[in-house]
Parts: C-alpha cells; sequence; structure tokens
C-alpha cells in the first residue's frame, strides 16, 4: 500500500528535528502540574484495573514521557513513525524499549496492553486516521483498560513550515473535547474524565486531555 504523502512528509520533519526536539523539550513536564496530574491519574488507573498493566506510549517521540510513565511506576514502552525520534529515545533512554510503527497499524497483539498513552501524538492525523488510530487503540487495550489522549484545541488545520528550528512540512490539527469524545465512543471508548487548560506562555492554544477506558463485555 502507498503511503500518504503527509505520513511521509511528517516522518520526515521528525526525523529532521529529533536531536533538537529532545533538547528543546526536555524537563518541560516539570512545568505543567496538570499535565503530570492526569498522567498520574491514567497510570492509577491503569494500575487498580484488572488484566494486563503494560503501558504502550504511542506516537513517544523521543520518549521523554515514556521516561516519566516509568518513574511514576508505569511498565511502560515506546512506539513512534520516526526512527530519528526513537534513534534518540533509545539513545537518551537506554533502559526503556522503544520501537519503530504506526498508530494505524500497530504490531501488537489484540488486548494485550493495560494503558495506551497518546500524548499529542495525533495532532497531525486528519480525520480518518484519527478514527483509525482510536480503532486500534481499542483493539489493544484489553477491556477495562485505558487511554490517555493529550491534544490542542481548537477547530482548525494549521501548516507549520519552521519548527524546533528546522524547515518542516506539518499539518496541525486542532479539535474541540466533543469531537475527540465523539471519536473515542465511535471506536467503543468510554469518556471518564477530561481536562482543558489554558495555553502557557509558549502555547497557541488552550490543551485538552481526555480519559477514556475500554468496556467490559
Amino acid at each position: 500500500m502507498t503511503e500518504a504523502a503527509h505520513t511521509t512528509a511528517t516522518r520526515h520533519s521528525y526525523d529532521t528535528v529529533a536531536v533538537d526536539y529532545e533538547r528543546l523539550l526536555t524537563g518541560q513536564l516539570a512545568e505543567v502540574p496538570l499535565d503530570r496530574g492526569m498522567l498520574a491519574e491514567f497510570v492509577r488507573a491503569v494500575e487498580t484495573a484488572e488484566g494486563p498493566r503494560t503501558v504502550g506510549d504511542l506516537g513517544c517521540g523521543t520518549g521523554r514521557v515514556t521516561s516519566h510513565l516509568r518513574d511514576i511506576g508505569a511498565d511502560a514502552f515506546g512506539v513512534d513513525l520516526s526512527p530519528g525520534m526513537i534513534a534518540v529515545a533509545r539513545d537518551t533512554y537506554p533502559g526503556l524499549r522503544f520501537e519503530v510503527g504506526s498508530m494505524t497499524a500497530l504490531d501488537l497483539p489484540d488486548a494485550s496492553l493495560g494503558g495506551v498513552l497518546s500524548w499529542y501524538s495525533t495532532v497531525h492525523m486528519p480525520e480518518e486516521e484519527l478514527l483509525a488510530s482510536f480503532a486500534e487503540f481499542r483493539r489493544v487495550l484489553a477491556p477495562g483498560g485505558r487511554v490517555l489522549v493529550a491534544f490542542k484545541v481548537g477547530s482548525e488545520r494549521v501548516r507549520l513550515e519552521r519548527a524546533y528550528g528546522h524547515e518542516v512540512t506539518l499539518d496541525v490539527y486542532r479539535r474541540s473535547p466533543d469531537r475527540v469524545a465523539e471519536h473515542l465512543a465511535a471506536a467503543g471508548l468510554v469518556e471518564s474524565a477530561r481536562l482543558v487548560r489554558e495555553p502557557r506562555p509558549r502555547e497557541k492554544t488552550p490543551q485538552g486531555f481526555l480519559l477514556a477506558r475500554r468496556p467490559r463485555g
């Protein structure tokens, strides 16, 4: 199957920025207690549910949030579309497992995970790919498993041509929490909590977080 042009452009862009991405974003979570709170609640929900407890950080980038998950007690690994990002992740966090892969066709068994984290990793996806990714999230989650999706709040597509000090070609999709919740529901995932926070100084939009679960039965 021929890869979509925007997928190729996204991979190439993140291969290009990988080293500077890690350098510029290291330590960022320390500045956002609400974000850390949602991650902590996600990990708590995974740990207290019956079934597997492994967490997949899908679209993990250079692994900084995967590392945070480990630090707060999760059995976490990372998957990302960009080989360049995965190379930096493996070098920076050698004690963690990272693999190259696509969120729309995960190389993971059915019902094998207790948690799926999508930390801004769907922001470059048009609607049809977002739906395919959420369907994959449900497939790989065990019944009772949790998913946490972080996203940029809005209702438009923005083209980025420069980021992290490099020329890139990236479409960024901003979505309303209700829209993201609708897509999760369409995939068979039930919302359990949401948070929208104001943008920090370097952010252009509010930031959204949705926690959902795969129902049992």
